[in-house]
C-alpha cells in the first residue's frame, strides 16, 4: 500500500469510498451532500490537502486536511481495509504538512457514540485530547486538539 496526494483523475474511487461509508459520516444522506463532498474533495485535491492509500489500483482510505484552519477535515478507510495502518499513515502525512507550534483540531464522535470508539483510540494514539461538545450537520460530536510539543512551541521564544 501507498500513499498519494489525490488528483482529479481519483475522483470516481475516492467517491466509491465515501459512498461506502456514507452511513458514518453526519451531512452525506443524500446524493445532493455527497455531490456537494465531492466538489470540496476537488478543491482539497487542488491545494494538495486531499491524501489516499491505494493498493494497487484501489483506493483503501481517504483524509482532507486544511493547511488554512491546521486541522484534520475527514478521515476513511474502507471496511476491507480496517485495522492495516492505514489511518496512521494518513495521520503522518497530514501532520507532517500541518502546523505543529500551533493547535490542531479535528471534529469527531462523542465518547458515548459507538462510531467514534476507532477515530477516538486514534486521535488519542497521536496525542489529541478532549475539547468541546459541538454539533456539526445536527450531529452531536466533539472536538479533539492536538496541543503544540514543548519543543517545537519555544521556538519562537527568546531567551
Amino acid at each position: 500500500m501507498q500513499l498519494f496526494y489525490g488528483v482529479p483523475e481519483d475522483i470516481e474511487k475516492w467517491m466509491s469510498l465515501v459512498t461506502q461509508v456514507r452511513w458514518n459520516f453526519p451531512g452525506l444522506e443524500t446524493q445532493e451532500k455527497l455531490n456537494e463532498h465531492r466538489a470540496t474533495v476537488l478543491k482539497f485535491m487542488d491545494k494538495r490537502q486531499a491524501i489516499c492509500v491505494k493498493e494497487e489500483n484501489e483506493i483503501a482510505g481517504v483524509m482532507l486536511f486544511s493547511r488554512g484552519h491546521n486541522m484534520i477535515c475527514c478521515l476513511a478507510v474502507a471496511s476491507e481495509y480496517r485495522r492495516r495502518g492505514i489511518a496512521s499513515m494518513l495521520m503522518d502525512e497530514a501532520l507532517a504538512n500541518l502546523d505543529r507550534t500551533q493547535e490542531i483540531s479535528v471534529s469527531t464522535f462523542r465518547a458515548d457514540d459507538e462510531k467514534g470508539l476507532a477515530p477516538r483510540a486514534l486521535y488519542e494514539k497521536y496525542g489529541f485530547v478532549a475539547d468541546e461538545l459541538i454539533e456539526e450537520f445536527d450531529y452531536p460530536n466533539q472536538k479533539y486538539i492536538l496541543h503544540p510539543s514543548g519543543a517545537e512551541r519555544c521556538t519562537h521564544l527568546r531567551f
